[in-house]
């Protein structure tokens, strides 16, 4: 009978201690669901203020390495489809190359469409510069195609930006490139 009350009075006891923590263990994961929560929203706040931090940094860098009275910029665009297929293209200032860069059949199809690639942002002291661009591709025939073009220019005290055009010309079925000052 003694080991009967034993047990009893343990089972009791058992049941009364879970009962009375219960509620402890229940306080305790909500409040450590709530503390997930403040610490989760903490980390998105601290994202933000990087990526706003990163972009500030960025624009302070180029604003730096690039200032507006040296700065200049040369832009890609193609106008083509029926006589030449971008390859790749090369771009030299005062005879030293400055930028090169070989293409995709995507990053062909998106200049194709309208779009347009800096190719380069630089420093140039003020005074003239030659520019030439030298573009590879596929003409007319399917044959391999090079075609070059200069451009001498004055930088001023200002941003300078240039555009080098690739286009389909069609009064002699071949593709044109030139360089043009943007105003």
């Amino acid at each position: 009978m003694a080991t009967c009350l034993t047990h009893r009075f343990t089972a009791r006891l058992a049941a009364l201690t879970l009962a009375l923590t219960a509620p402890v263990f229940a306080q305790t994961t909500s409040e450590a669901e709530s503390d997930d929560t403040a610490v989760a929203e903490q980390v998105e706040a601290l994202k933000k203020k990087v990526i706003r931090l990163n972009r500030d940094l960025f624009i302070l860098e180029e604003d730096l390495l690039f200032p507006a009275n040296t700065q200049v910029a040369v832009f890609l665009s193609v106008d083509t489809g029926k006589f030449l297929k971008l390859d790749a293209v090369k771009l030299k200032v005062d005879d030293e190359i400055v930028a090169s860069h070989l293409y995709t059949e995507r990053q062909v199809a998106a200049l194709e469409r309208g779009g347009m690639q800096r190719l380069y942002v630089g420093n140039l002291k003020t005074g003239v510069h030659e520019m030439t661009a030298f573009i590879e591709g596929i003409g007319p025939d399917q044959r391999p195609y090079k075609q070059a073009a200069s451009l001498e220019f004055e930088k001023g005290t200002g941003t300078a930006a240039l555009e080098i055009r690739v286009e389909d010309r069609s009064t002699n079925y071949q593709p044109s490139v030139s360089i043009v000052e943007w105003e």
